[in-house]
């Protein structure tokens, strides 16, 4: 059930960002900005070969420079036991560091360098030889030595891969009237956030741990801290109460973690390893690079009647992951038969793992990039097409949509775009020297959602606290959480604080997967009626009468109720774990066990957006500027929409720049990335983003959560990529299907 919120509610008020001003003056403090007493700084080495084994390091001589405390290598670290791999767990790579002599990708820690400062840590690490055997080694998706093996070949695989079969595909293509047989390739696209990955450990005397880092999962971190030290859960401490970005790279642990715990250990002082920019490229997962073969088969009229979709990713030696691409041609459109299958690829290179909207950034560029093909193929406009194409309900689970708004999005970004007045002739619209173009593309993103707990306070001075684990990872955490509460006890949004990113609160899910604001907003709320309902409670007794449903009955305040209570607060506590005993809330804790999936109820819940772009391309240089964007978007209920306007331009902006400019590019000779920097690597700045307009239907959904919200962090970078892509065809019919579109390819 849906809850109704009274005229004037805060919630959907376009209120600003509560972290705002303490983070642009300064007063938000960061985990790697907290300055524990007698903090020591660590700076991790890393390997400069792709493959091979270890077989010297000059420790001792390091040892005697100027404040060094400890090098850590192979020999003398401490061991660690298996993490819990995402999607089982929140680790995201099973590399346990300095363990043994053996190297498999460039960037590998090979050691840890303590020092008294940062500046005598990074001279001493910087002055750390070490000596290797080589070997040989793949450097990337496209090296004559890779090799490639499907989710039958892996027991493990198979557990977690997606593939998907209906019908009989290979039929229906052999029979179509019109075929359409394609491949579309991505590279490496790194998440870039400002904050680099950090770990401050401090460890008690008691044997318990405090670690402070930037984490979107603090449970998943825990439990991961937990797992790798063989320590008990409440002998952990995280903190995270900011995120500087993250994008999904700081969703689950990386192995970092352990060598300022491990150090900080053997010292018996806090101990901070903060990654450099070039590490950050090296050693924090990617999206991985990716192959997709997409044949279509349609009769004339453009009705669908057969899709496969081939796709490889590369992942590591030692680690397995699947960028789920194919996800969204098996729910998107009404296709009878259909197959996805998935492939992998070993390179020598970190373990990749989830960029924002895993599987469905690169899958809607290659699915929505074919729609396009065949719809000049075909001479049908591109809406239109699709909109033949529509699927009337999931066509995975056979399930009813929750909320489809589709045909929305596409008539309101058609209509706020001009849609109208395109000539659907590539290359027949121009100004001046320059070739315009317009391109559209459809996206979805699956509604998810994870058990959540939070806790609610109301104290004597009239202030009102929301504290739970959950992390702000910019997307706004702080205000939603802000406003629920206050639209329950009517109060001023200002009146709340709101705790966030420390496991001592009630543990919540990770802020990922366009997960959180859906899971721990309704929680906050009923959390919030119980607290009020208490204080109606004390307002009945304190006056003798029913206080009906006044939080405030005339002439009596917080203070009032509380004292005459003679209470110093009254707080009440939710969650969505459901009736489960201890012990098994002990063992789901920081794993996906509660992780509920979009068609799990009587219904399939998704977003929708119809995404429109202009570009205009230098016929002479080949250079493509990006002139208009216009996104529409069906995400539910917007809870705020100032901070969703903000996600969705966010989005759009980092799609942009897989579009047009990212891409780790791998030097084959080295085994290493040839542009490991934010000089070197691409990306969008202000003078390569237009005005970007956003619209949202903004209807409730019944069946998302008591609010009618759904995520959108990730839904903005679905259907971005391509409507871009189709954009560049259509101003010049040169069809690029690897990404990024340079201006060389335009040549």
């Amino acid at each position: 059930m849906t809850i109704e919120l009274a005229p004037g509610s805060p919630i959907g008020s376009a209120t600003t960002r509560r972290d705002g001003p303490a983070k642009v003056t300064g007063a938000a403090r960061y985990p790697a900005e907290l300055q524990p007493d007698g903090l020591l700084h660590a700076v991790m080495v890393t390997s400069t070969v792709p493959s091979g084994t270890i077989t010297a390091i000059d420790a001792e001589r390091v040892m005697t420079m100027p404040g060094v405390q400890l090098v850590l290598t192979h020999h003398n670290a401490a061991s660690l036991s298996p993490p819990l791999l995402f999607p089982f767990g929140a680790a995201l790579q099973g590399l346990l560091p300095l363990q043994d002599d053996r190297v498999t990708f460039f960037g590998q820690p090979v050691a840890v360098v303590v020092a008294d400062t940062f500046e005598q840590a990074t001279d001493a690490a910087s002055s750390l030889q070490v000596s290797y055997d080589t070997a040989a080694f793949v450097p990337d998706l496209g090296d004559s030595r890779a090799t490639s093996f499907g989710a039958g070949d892996c027991a493990q695989m198979a557990e977690v891969v997606p593939n998907y079969a209906r019908g009989d595909a290979g039929s229906a293509l052999e029979t179509a009237e019109v075929t359409l047989d394609v491949t579309y390739t991505s590279p490496r696209q790194y998440h870039c956030a400002m904050e680099l990955h950090s770990s401050t450990a401090s460890w008690s005397p008691d044997g318990s741990l405090t670690v402070w880092e930037p984490a979107q999962w603090t449970a998943g971190l825990r439990a991961t801290i937990s797992r790798w030290f063989k320590l008990p859960l409440e002998q952990i401490h995280v903190i995270s109460p900011y995120i500087g970005g993250g994008f999904g790279s700081k969703g689950g642990a990386h192995p970092h973690t352990t060598l300022a715990i491990v150090a900080a250990r053997e010292l018996g002082r806090p101990v901070r390893l903060v990654l450099t920019r070039p590490q950050q490229f090296g050693f924090v997962s990617p999206r991985p690079a990716t192959s997709n073969r997409i044949r279509l088969g349609a009769d004339r009229d453009g009705k669908l009647t057969a899709l496969t979709y081939d796709a490889v990713n590369e992942i590591s030696f030692y680690d397995l992951y699947v960028e789920p691409s194919g996800s969204l041609a098996t729910r998107t459109y009404q296709v009878p038969n259909l197959r996805v299958d998935y492939r992998f690829t070993r390179v020598n290179a970190v373990t990749p793992a989830s960029l924002r909207a895993p599987g469905e950034a690169i899958g809607s560029f290659a699915l929505e990039s074919a729609m396009d093909e065949l719809a000049v193929a075909l001479d049908i406009d591109p809406i239109e097409l699709r909109l033949r194409n529509y699927a009337e309900h999931d066509q995975v689970s056979g399930k009813p949509w929750s909320a489809n708004n589709l045909r929305t999005t596409y008539e309101l970004g058609a209509r706020a775009f001009g849609w109208q007045r395109r000539d659907p002739r590539p290359g027949s619209m121009r100004d001046g020297t320059e070739l315009i173009g317009w391109g559209m593309a459809g996206g979805s993103f699956p509604a998810y959602s994870a058990a959540s707990a939070a806790k609610v306070r109301v104290h004597a001075d009239g202030t009102v606290e929301v504290l739970t684990s959950a992390t702000d990872l910019g997307t706004g955490t702080y205000t939603l959480l802000a406003q629920v509460a206050a639209d329950v006890f009517d109060i001023d949004a200002d009146a709340v604080t709101v705790r966030l990113g420390d496991t001592d609160f009630p543990e919540a899910c990770a802020s990922g997967g366009s997960t959180l604001a859906g899971s721990i907003t309704p929680v906050v709320y009923q959390a919030a009626r119980a607290a009020r309902d208490d204080l109606i409670r004390l307002a009945s007794e304190a006056t003798g009468q029913d206080a009906g449903r006044r939080v405030h009955p005339v002439g009596l305040s917080f203070a009032d109720l509380l004292a005459a209570a003679g209470r110093p607060l009254v707080e009440a506590a939710y969650d969505t774990f459901g009736d489960v005993s201890e012990q098994q809330r002990a063992q789901s804790y920081g794993t996906l066990d509660t992780f509920r999936m979009p068609d799990a109820g009587t219904h399939s819940v998704h977003s929708w957006s119809a995404v429109f772009a202009e570009v205009a391309v230098d016929e002479d240089l080949g250079t493509i500027r990006l002139r208009r964007l216009l996104g529409a978007f069906d995400c539910g209920r917007v809870l705020n929409p100032t901070t969703a306007r903000s996600q969705m331009i966010g989005g759009m902006v980092m799609a942009t720049g897989a579009a047009l400019l990212e891409a780790g590019v791998v030097d084959a000779r080295l085994g290493r990335l040839a542009n490991p920097n934010l000089a070197e690597y691409m990306l969008p700045v202000n003078a390569d983003i237009p005005d970007i307009e956003v619209l949202f239907v903004n209807e409730p959904d019944p069946y998302s959560n008591p609010l009618g919200s759904r995520g959108i962090g990730e839904m903005s970078m679905t259907g971005t990529i391509a409507a871009i892509a189709n954009a560049v065809h259509h101003a010049t019919g040169k069809r690029v299907r690897d990404l990024p579109i340079l201006m060389e390819k335009m040549l």
